[in-house]
């Protein structure tokens, strides 16, 4: 498997922004799977142009519905796949390289399976944190707010 590149299929939105598309990976530390907060692990990789640390993400191209875009992107960089869930929300947001605005959709994936060798193995570092390190050392504040929204749907409902 090789990363797609180029940008000819990629989708705009009538405002001419990008559509990007991404995932929050995570586990839980306990093997029994337990849905508790302070068990929950992030995935986060590197920038190709830097080490500033995200979420994966990319862009959503004609062929492919969100999810499968998301789940792609995550694979690629993360080398991680799962279970994509129920989107996140989706956040405009400027490009801080171009200068350019995106449509980003989030979306959380359910780590299953970690792979050792992957398209972007050599591009970036990969590394599971937990969310309170994940929202330090994530420069971007629509990506934490997608990460509020994962911890708000783990987090038990008080009654």
């Amino acid at each position: 498997m090789v990363s797609r590149t180029g940008r000819l299929f990629q989708r705009y939105n009538s405002k001419g922004y990008r559509q990007v598309v991404g995932c929050i990976p995570y586990r839980y530390r306990k093997t029994n799977q337990s849905s508790s907060v302070e068990d929950l692990e992030v995935l986060v990789v590197s920038s190709q142009k830097s080490q500033a640390m995200m979420f994966p993400k990319g862009g959503w191209e004609m062929d492919e519905s969100k999810e499968v875009a998301a789940r792609r992107e995550t694979l690629e960089e993360a080398g991680v796949d799962g279970k994509v869930q129920k989107m996140l929300g989706k956040w405009n947001y400027k490009s801080k390289r171009h200068g350019i605005m995106h449509e980003g959709y989030m979306f959380p994936l359910l780590v299953t399976k970690q792979l050792d060798i992957w398209p972007e193995k050599n591009l970036r570092e990969r590394r599971w944190m937990s969310v309170k390190e994940a929202r330090e050392v994530c420069q971007q504040g629509w990506m934490k707010e997608a990460l509020d929204r994962l911890v708000s749907r783990q987090s038990p409902i008080a009654t």
